[in-house]
């Protein structure tokens, strides 16, 4: 997998995100879904790790990033991140995609690369645009109801609310049970403080976003 060559500033917030190859899916069923997840938590570690002999209580120690926000879609994702240790970003996304790589690729039978290139980042250095990305990542999946959202979004925009609201791969779920394994939002802004606050912001995003 090739390598990114920029760094990372600590204590600064990024939007990472990244595309199969030739926009292939990269999450064929929900155990592939599953698998990035488990990953996504058990590669938040300053230690080595043997994929083999991990598990879900794996013990982490401390941890290298903090994840603020994240979604799955079929052949991208999407994360908000905060560079937490020196080359925190790069090697907690190289553990990552490397792990998520080498199992897809055995349990599909294929050979080669799986990303498009390395991974993209955007640094977020303002407080309006941070807010902003929040609602960005979470609302992905409005694209899997109606590709065409945007423009439909007036005669569809509870229903779209509700299925993103419902989306089983990304930090929305964790922000709404109050459940927070993989994100660790007390290191960022609390924007969103009750469950109802974060659906009312993303209301407000799609009922106020251009097409």
């Amino acid at each position: 997998m090739a390598l990114r060559k920029q760094s990372f500033a600590e204590n600064e917030c990024y939007h990472l995100y990244n595309r199969g190859t030739e926009k292939r899916i990269i999450f064929l069923d929900k155990k592939d879904y599953e698998r990035f997840l488990f990953l996504m938590y058990i590669c938040n570690t300053e230690k080595s790790i043997i994929l083999r002999d991990t598990h879900e209580n794996f013990d982490r120690g401390e941890t290298i990033v903090d994840i603020g926000a994240y979604c799955l879609m079929p052949n991208h994702f999407h994360f908000l991140v905060r560079e937490k240790t020196e080359n925190g970003i790069s090697t907690y996304m190289r553990k990552l995609l490397t792990g998520y790589s080498m199992y897809f690729n055995k349990k599909y039978k294929r050979t080669g690369k799986l990303y498009e290139g390395v991974f993209k980042s955007i640094h977020i250095d303002k407080d309006n645009y941070l807010k902003y990305i929040y609602s960005y990542i979470h609302l992905n999946p409005a694209k899997l109801m109606d590709k065409n959202w945007r423009e439909n979004k007036i005669k569809n925009i509870n229903n779209l609310l509700d299925y993103t609201f419902s989306y089983l791969y990304s930090s929305i779920k964790e922000y709404k049970d109050k459940k927070f394994k993989i994100t660790n939002p007390s290191e960022f802004p609390a924007y969103f403080k009750k469950s109802i606050n974060h659906k009312n912001e993303l209301l407000e995003w799609l009922n106020f976003t251009d097409t």
